[in-house]
């Protein structure tokens, strides 16, 4: 790159891409590997046609995609709107709310959370965000793809505020408000509450407060314990917080300053929860926590076995709460590898309940980067991890979560990534480019990786991926699965569809509505990477040497190096 220069070298992506046409770039400190392109330069690319190696054209995205997903539950960029019927236990005050949620199972929670309190202060639901007089987004700011999205949003209601005389009140919540804060009233001053995710149980309060001007609220704070019950979007799965906030120091991660410290509710709180859900006909609860196996670590007391552990463990939760009656399936999310103890293994796989699906990041497959990164173990220990629990579980599912492009990660960094994909046998992985965000020390390093290698390597990566869990995928042929049936296919009414304890999807012919809530038995004749397709097969004629996994895929599926 030159001086004005011509993004023409084959270095500019780090495997031999060329612009199909020279790109006039402004003056830069560019060096061989192009650690950093101008906007102006990077949107031109992005543009374009790519030229390959090899002569074939193909088109560059401007938004590289995640391989297809069933449910975007880790931060996905359109989010989601909250649907819920009018309640029926109170008196209404005529007045909408509608809650755009971005982000992840934490934030849906918590959407949850402050639909009830709305709920119980008379408010009903609209989807239609132009017909509500309020208006939430719960956002999140782990990728900065997702905090522009808010952001436009936020500019099209505030662009209706002020050209109407429309009375609506605009609420951003979550990580985006707490990271922003007073400096979001500012930029966009026709927002009425900025609150953060340890205050989505005082938004009525805010409401109230909001007619005499604009309220700023993301001073940390305890997460106290209220009876407000949340509106669930479901019928048949809930969401339940076990713990808060996030004591890790990963050093690309922004949790930590949005979410606050680590807060774990006490057992019989949580119990006491999940014992509400058994009685109100809910089947399957996920136990919710950045770090979910750190539960307890903050709560007082010491075990009275003399083992040195806290008197709670995230292992102790578990027994505590497997008895609940109704509840017949228990998950959790998200696991740090550092916590994930043989303990806590041996606990999922004596009880019943819990399902054998277990997410836990993984970020990188290099060691020095994994260090830069300060995750707190290494790709071998990570190995021993799966290797564990597979050893005791050897049908578990793993879904981990990866990151490509970190500061300073080179090509043979990035390929020993792939190599752990490979070698663990993901069921899925969440991948995205690394992403510089605000206060976090990696987004300060000098060593940041050009765009177009992050871009590269995405596109590579998700490829390895959608290969290995469409592999693995097909232990579950003609095998039968139980299944919790959710409802109709909202594209195949004909269709149910429900998921299997590995968290998968099915589909079956029948009655989705009928079946909602229950759990059937689904023979397995189609099986994609995160989606399976089956016949249903009644309870009587269910072949129980057709529910076990075949012996070929009871060994783990690792290749040490």
């Amino acid at each position: 790159i030159t001086s004005p220069g011509m993004l023409t070298r084959p270095e500019v992506c780090g495997r031999g891409w060329l612009p199909a046409a020279p790109i006039q770039t402004k003056s830069c400190a560019g060096s061989r590997l192009c650690r950093g392109l101008h906007p102006a330069a990077r949107t031109a690319v992005q543009a374009r046609a790519i030229l390959s190696p090899t002569g074939a054209v193909a088109e560059w995205p401007v938004e590289p995609a995640q391989q297809p997903q069933e449910d975007d539950a880790f931060c996905g960029t359109a989010g989601t709107v909250l649907k819920r019927a009018a309640p029926t236990d109170v008196t209404l005050n005529g007045l909408l709310y509608h809650i755009h949620t971005f982000g992840c199972q934490m934030n849906m929670a918590d959407s949850e959370r402050m639909a009830g309190c709305l709920e119980a202060a008379g408010y009903e639901c609209a989807e239609d965000p132009s017909q509500a007089d309020v208006l939430v987004y719960n956002t999140c700011s782990i990728r900065e793809k997702a905090e522009n999205k808010v952001y436009s949003a936020l500019g099209k209601q505030a662009k209706r505020k002020r050209n109407t005389d429309v009375k609506v009140k605009v609420v951003v919540a979550g990580c985006v408000a707490q990271q922003e804060g007073q400096s979001m009233l500012r930029r966009v001053p026709e927002v009425d509450i900025v609150m953060g995710p340890q205050h989505a149980n005082r938004i009525v309060e805010f409401l109230e407060r909001a007619d005499a001007g604009q309220v700023l609220a993301v001073d940390p704070a305890e997460v106290l314990e209220d009876i407000t019950i949340p509106r669930r979007e479901s019928a048949i799965t809930a969401w339940v917080n076990a713990i808060y906030g996030c004591n890790e120091k990963c050093t690309y991660c922004v949790v930590p300053y949005t979410r606050g410290q680590e807060q774990s509710r006490k057992a019989e709180d949580i119990r006491k929860e999940m014992l509400s859900l058994g009685e109100a006909g809910y089947k399957e609860v996920t136990l919710l926590g950045q770090n979910i196996d750190a539960y307890g670590r903050d709560l007082p007391g010491m075990a009275a076995d003399a083992s040195g552990r806290r008197a709670w463990t995230f292992t102790d939760l578990l027994r505590a709460v497997h008895d609940v009656p109704g509840i017949q399936r228990i998950r959790f999310a998200t696991s740090h590898p550092r916590y994930f103890t043989d303990r806590l293994v041996k606990a999922c796989a004596d009880l019943p309940k819990l399902c054998e699906f277990f997410h836990i990041p993984f970020q990188s497959g290099d060691n020095d980067i994994l260090r830069e990164m300060k995750r707190g173990y290494t790709h071998e220990r990570y190995r021993a991890t799966i290797d564990n629990i597979r050893r005791h579980m050897p049908d578990a599912s793993i879904s981990g979560d990866a990151i490509v492009g970190f500061p300073g990660e080179t090509e043979e960094q990035y390929l020993r990534t792939e190599q752990l994909v490979r070698d663990i046998g993901f069921d899925r992985v969440n991948t995205a480019a690394y992403s510089r965000r605000p206060n976090t020390p990696a987004a300060e390093w000098d060593n940041q990786v050009a765009d177009l290698i992050k871009a590269d390597r995405l596109i590579r990566l998700n490829k390895v991926v959608m290969d290995v869990a469409h592999e693995r995928s097909q232990r579950f042929n003609n095998r039968a699965l139980e299944v919790l049936v959710e409802g109709a296919n909202p594209r195949n009414p004909q269709q149910a569809f429900g998921r299997i304890r590995h968290n998968k999807l099915v589909y079956f012919d029948g009655d989705g509505t009928a079946l909602r809530g229950q759990l059937v038995h689904v023979l397995i004749d189609k099986c994609n990477a995160f989606s399976l397709f089956g016949q249903r097969v009644p309870s009587g004629e269910v072949d129980v040497r057709r529910m076990s996994a075949p012996v070929a895929h009871t060994e783990p599926l690792l290749v040490h190096s």
